[in-house]
């Protein structure tokens, strides 16, 4: 299937910016949770969503993931989609309870030959796997020891990541063993806003330290098993201060330290820093060296072949007294002021994402990057026409790629580039509401109607570089032609 792209006007109009190298990873992202459904197919086993799915009030809508897109079955179509725009890379999670039903113990094969046959097919394609391990769907029957909050939890994930690399492995060029360890942290064990809904600050800082502590161990057993990269995934958000008051300086970095600074230390060989263990350790009421065990700092350290970057907005923060729901003295203001924003008010910064990348760069030289998720919440549906006109997210996608290569020209080593997300899908907490795809789901039928920004994407992807009228895509009919709608 040929995709043709009509010229957007003079040579001139074009943008003439950074082209990106040969081989740069373009693809696009997805979870098992958010677009398989199937929950109780081939052996499948709880997981922790399913059980804070079913909690009243739990999820926005009262919607469920047990459709979603109903990628379990329509796995194939998904892949026609990433093919034929022509991306060479696709994120997608196994699903941890398809593979180990109870969490330890018996291995599921139906789960594994399902991931398997995914793995060959993408492959066949020319498409590279990007296969993340725990992307928040724990078994729940690892809860009876505290979910992430115990320590058994590191052993349990290690059996499994050992069960996918066994069979997997010689496929998979990347690896990411766990996605976003703060958001489990924060929302999971923290606020309790996410799976397994747990509000527990000191075994919030447990969990999130466990899943470092997982992510090592399990580096150390898949290495024998594949010749993949293996890394993280993390969701960075730059602090900035909202105002030149040192007192708000103080709780930028504060901020940094607690989203940022407390997972990429310990990751990247340097250990967890003094400045966050103290306010971690005033917040707990004493005895983190019970949690951050002697040995567990170099268990962590010197174990990602690459970093995942997660990267949407930054933070703005002013300086504030602890308290009750408030654990450390700062707290997020936001921008003054009008400024661009998502349909579900993120502030747009293209800026900070150059500036991250920069930062990255400088600070942990030597670990190459890998943009693991980058997008937005755009509620654009089809209008008379049957096609999806979201100017905005092309917008958004231009001005983040854009900001990548510019840190790139300035030495930054980022491998590739991976939209989130190739569908609109269940969006954990917030449902079915917010959506992030390039291509548009119709939850109710299952069709697939790739978006202006899925043609626009293919064709920076076609040229290596930004191209085309900020706000356009190419004509609707040469692409969707050959996409279709996939029904």
């Amino acid at each position: 299937m040929t995709l043709r792209f009509p010229e957007h006007g003079s040579p001139e109009d074009r943008s003439a910016t950074f082209r990106f190298p040969e081989g740069f990873l373009w693809g696009a992202a997805t979870s098992a949770y958010q677009i398989e459904g199937s929950l109780e197919t081939d052996g499948r086993g709880v997981s922790v969503w399913d059980t804070f799915a079913a909690r009243e009030g739990a999820i926005e809508g009262g919607g469920d993931a047990r459709i979603a897109c109903d990628s379990y079955a329509r796995w194939r179509e998904d892949l026609d989609i990433v093919e034929h725009l022509g991306l060479n890379a696709y994120r997608f999670s196994v699903a941890w309870s398809r593979v180990v039903p109870e969490g330890r113990g018996r291995v599921e094969p139906r789960g594994l030959d399902h991931y398997e046959r995914q793995i060959d097919e993408m492959l066949a394609r020319g498409i590279a796997p990007v296969v993340t391990l725990n992307h928040w769907d724990m078994p729940e029957a690892l809860m009876s020891d505290g979910g992430w909050m115990g320590r058994s939890s590191v052993d349990a994930f290690v059996e499994y990541a050992v069960a996918v690399a066994d069979r997997l492995g010689d496929r998979v060029p990347w690896w990411i063993t766990q996605n976003e360890p703060w958001i489990i942290q924060l929302l999971g064990y923290q606020l309790g806003l996410h799976a397994p809904g747990i509000r527990d600050l000191r075994g919030s800082l447990a969990a999130g330290h466990h899943v470092l502590l997982a992510h090592g161990a399990a580096y150390d057993a898949m290495r024998p098993l594949t010749s993949g990269r293996i890394g993280a995934g993390l969701n960075l958000l730059p602090c900035v201060p909202a105002s030149d008051d040192p007192a708000d300086l103080a709780a930028a970095h504060g901020s940094d330290g607690y989203v940022n600074r407390w997972f990429l230390d310990p990751l990247l060989g340097e250990g967890y820093p003094d400045d966050m263990r103290a306010h971690w350790d005033r917040a707990i009421g004493g005895g983190i060296d019970d949690i951050v065990r002697a040995g567990d700092e170099e268990a962590i350290g010197g174990r990602s072949d690459f970093l995942g970057v997660n990267f949407y907005t930054h933070r703005v923060m002013a300086a504030a007294e602890p308290g009750p729901g408030r654990p450390f003295p700062w707290k997020v203001v936001g921008t003054a002021g009008e400024v661009p924003r998502t349909d579900e008010g993120t502030e747009i910064v293209p800026g900070a994402f150059t500036d991250l990348l920069r930062r990255l760069h400088r600070e942990y030289p030597g670990t190459p990057l890998l943009i693991t998720e980058n997008g937005a919440i755009y509620g654009d549906s089809p209008t008379h026409d049957g096609e999806v006109h979201d100017v905005r997210r092309i917008q958004y996608l231009r001005a983040h790629i854009e900001a990548m290569g510019t840190a790139m020209q300035e030495g930054a080593d980022v491998a590739g580039y991976l939209h989130w997300s190739l569908l609109d899908n269940f969006e954990w907490a917030l449902g079915y509401r917010p959506r992030f795809g390039l291509v548009y789901v119709d939850f109710r039928t299952g069709e697939r109607i790739p978006k202006d920004s899925a043609r626009h994407y293919a064709e920076i992807v076609r040229a290596g570089r930004v191209v085309g009228r900020e706000g356009t895509a190419p004509d609707a009919g040469t692409l969707v032609d050959s996409l279709g709608a996939f029904g």
